[in-house]
């Protein structure tokens, strides 16, 4: 499971005053207005940085955040485009049943029959319900969606990297 959760990309700096425009990726986007600490990934292959948020304003469906200690646009360029992540400890609480997106992608998924139908690649949101994209071994051009209903969705386990399903007639 992912030590690092993804809350956001920087998509360029705001004014002279060391702000960046955050475009978020997160549920509850108001969590910016009590994050102390979140991380920047420098390189895109887990290179974190600390960073301390001193406060958040909103603009339409951007965050605009001020870091403690960049004051200047100097400070925060190198920052652009890069994504911001939280600790797992800082994550947002989870109900009963409820994942992170970073946890679900990736796990190996089985039929309750014991067939290996492949990996978790994607999960697509719609108004009714999460479908989720099962990309078949060796036949990436297959994909399998299987709705994130109870009726469909019988054991996640993120830790042990499965997850067990239920076909419903139809979506083979």
């Amino acid at each position: 499971m992912e030590q690092y959760l993804k809350i956001g990309t920087i998509l360029s700096t705001h004014g002279l005053k060391g702000e960046v425009k955050v475009f978020p990726t997160t549920e509850d986007v108001h969590r910016f207005d009590y994050l102390d600490e979140l991380f920047a990934d420098m390189s895109g292959n887990r290179d974190f940085r600390p960073l301390r948020a001193e406060r958040a304003r909103y603009f339409k469906n951007l965050v605009i955040l001020k870091f403690r200690e960049r004051n200047r646009i100097e400070d925060v360029e190198e920052l652009v485009k890069k994504d911001l992540y939280v600790s797992r400890e800082n994550a947002i609480p989870l109900e009963e049943n409820e994942y992170f997106v970073g946890d679900l992608i990736g796990l190996t998924v089985y039929s309750d029959e014991g067939r290996c139908l492949g990996e978790l690649t994607d999960i697509l949101e719609t108004r009714a319900n999460n479908v989720y994209v099962i990309t078949p071994e060796g036949h990436p051009e297959k994909e399998l969606l299987i709705p994130a209903i109870p009726d469909c969705i019988l054991e996640v386990e993120p830790e042990a990297g499965t997850m067990k399903v239920h076909l419903l007639p139809g979506l083979e």
